[in-house]
């Protein structure tokens, strides 16, 4: 039997956390790993933990440091065969897990894997089945808002997203790139979509599988981005770019380049005209240039997968 261990980063998820926990406890599947990464949560988080502290291993960062990182934490204290990556605010149905293992063990080259997740708040409505991505770079979750009931078949997906992803542990070896399964520099935001970018390039698939149902509870809503930290909405903003330098096709930027092109003038006139502080993000790009292009010529030369194969996704 292949093993799996479960990894959940908290920050100040008090409020999630026991409905999290009680899910991943009531797997049919046997779960050989379960970490917490706790990121210096202000809240009572901790303390919630305490009466599950025998069946978890509790990582307690001293600060805040993002997403991206404390996930790879957590993936390099797994020895299991497959790695879940779960939001806090995910409530798992018991066979999740062993839907996944079924369907990733009779296909061998599927790396990443996530079930039919359907919003908390409405269970009527899909949360997400998978990854899209347009030909101007942006990545939406597939089926947001849909009926649940209308998505009954297993597929093929651009990726998945990490709030409830299933990962191959062979696959999180074999795509790492300077020992990072995430790109640590990412902190948060679009960390999955660079991972489902690079993994296809590297000869992985990734499937949506409707017999593994989730409940998710949308930490941060649309209208609230006002309400976001300023460092998080730059994450966001700038990752987008730092994933194109490391992933893309230069025959293909170009190509695709109107798309490109138009969305970031209008999101740079927009940035201007109402957010121009999360427009100094562009300071990342020069800093980090050398560290980008270097993991960009590691991730080119481990390409298995020819350009026409991965931008058929990019619609």
């Amino acid at each position: 039997m292949k093993t799996v261990s479960v990894h959940v980063v908290t920050y100040n998820s008090a409020e999630d956390i026991e409905a999290c926990l009680d899910g991943i406890l009531k797997q049919t599947y046997p779960i050989s790993q379960i970490i917490i990464v706790d990121n210096a949560s202000k809240d009572d988080t901790i303390s919630r933990l305490r009466p599950y502290q025998d069946q978890l291993e509790i990582i307690a960062n001293a600060q805040n440091i993002g997403f991206a990182p404390a996930h790879n934490q957590a993936i390099r204290r797994s020895h299991c065969d497959y790695c879940l990556v779960l939001n806090p605010d995910v409530s798992l149905h018991p066979d999740y897990v062993a839907e996944l293992i079924d369907f990733a063990e009779n296909n061998e080259r599927a790396g990443s894997l996530t079930g039919k997740l359907v919003l908390k708040q409405a269970p009527e409505q899909i949360d997400t089945t998978g990854l899209t991505i347009n030909k101007d770079r942006r990545a939406f979750d597939q089926g947001r808002g849909q009926a649940a009931r209308d998505w009954v078949k297993a597929e093929e997906v651009f990726g998945v997203s990490g709030a409830a992803a299933l990962y191959r542990k062979t696959m999180v070896d074999e795509i790492s790139v300077e020992g990072e399964f995430f790109d640590e520099s990412f902190f948060a935001y679009k960390e999955d979509v660079d991972v489902a970018w690079r993994a296809r390039l590297m000869g992985w698939d990734a499937y949506f599988v409707p017999s593994a149902p989730a409940l998710h509870e949308r930490g941060w809503k649309e209208s609230s981005r006002s309400q976001q930290p300023l460092m998080i909405r730059q994450f966001s903003y700038i990752n987008r770019i730092k994933m194109m330098i490391k992933n893309d096709s230069g025959r293909y930027f170009w190509l695709h380049s109107p798309f490109i092109l138009s969305f970031d003038l209008a999101g740079i006139v927009y940035m201007l005209l109402k957010e121009p502080k999360v427009l100094l993000a562009w300071k990342r790009i020069f800093k980090e240039w050398s560290e980008l292009c270097r993991k960009r010529k590691i991730i080119q030369q481990k390409r298995k997968r020819n350009y026409a194969e991965i931008y058929k996704w990019f619609q």
